[in-house]
């Protein structure tokens, strides 16, 4: 198995932007544009880390912080392609033709995704992060671009000396972050049933904070409330909270020790 971390970055989101994969010190690769979104940034960082392991028969796992990314990838894209790549309501699917370009890329791959909370400390996302970063940066300052040495000879024996590291630093990390820390998305190339991420992970608190200059929770992405899952039993609704009410969410949610997505369910 490939053990990998794929992020995007950008500075003002939209404004300079860059994405990054990253296995090991001397397996990654980055890249970036002088205006673009954070998603965008993240879809792209997957696409190049399916094309750059595109020769492999490896198992490949993708680390990613964004629900967004691995929502569209795994649940979401079946449903948009029936529609003709239109959501629920008829839009148009925002970043399509990325979205096509990876749906052609994870054909015939064997593939997992693992969301990691961004930020805390997780050693393969945060590599990934300083990555997109720096490429966003560069393009905001018109310097070098570090584009990184991409997949070369050495990789596939990082990508195997990873796995016991990686066990380590994720015990660590599951002791500091408790079972928020960690929810798992995957599919596979033979069509069965793949694990998802659950309802309640996407109300994680990481989506009611405040959006960092290089976060892709942004109020204003159309994505933060977009559950566009056409086999789901329910109707699609989108609620506007102040960060006041936010805040009061997440309290009353914790006190009653559930998700703020289930709190909200019970009160209806």
């Amino acid at each position: 198995m490939i053990i990998a971390a794929a992020d995007g970055s950008a500075l003002g989101n939209p404004g300079p932007a860059g994405w990054a994969w990253y296995v090991a010190d001397d397996c990654w690769a980055a890249g970036g544009w002088k205006h673009s979104t954070n998603n965008v940034g993240e879809l792209t960082a997957v696409l190049e880390l399916f094309r750059a392991t595109a020769h492999l028969d490896d198992e490949l796992l993708v680390q990613c912080d964004s629900q967004y990314v691995i929502n569209s990838v795994t649940k979401w894209m079946p449903g948009w392609k029936r529609k003709g790549w239109r959501k629920a309501d008829g839009k148009p699917v925002m970043n399509v033709e990325i979205l096509k370009q990876i749906d052609e890329a994870i054909s015939g791959r064997r593939y997992r995704f693992e969301w990691v909370k961004g930020h805390v400390g997780h050693p393969m996302n945060e590599a990934a992060d300083e990555r997109a970063r720096a490429a966003a940066e560069a393009y905001r300052s018109g310097g070098a671009v570090p584009s990184g040495p991409g997949w070369s000879g050495a990789c596939e024996a990082d990508a195997s000396a990873a796995r016991p590291v990686l066990a380590d630093a994720e015990s660590l990390l599951e002791e500091r972050a408790a079972p928020e820390a960690a929810a798992v998305a995957g599919g596979s190339a033979a069509g069965a049933a793949a694990p998802v991420a659950t309802a309640d992970a996407l109300f994680d608190e990481a989506l009611f904070a405040e959006a960092s200059e290089h976060d892709d929770r942004s109020p204003a992405d159309e994505a933060l409330f977009d559950f566009d899952d056409p086999s789901a039993d329910w109707l699609t609704m989108t609620l506007e909270l102040t960060s006041d009410e936010h805040t009061r969410l997440l309290e009353r949610a914790r006190e009653a020790g559930t998700s703020p997505e289930s709190f909200l369910r019970g009160l209806i």
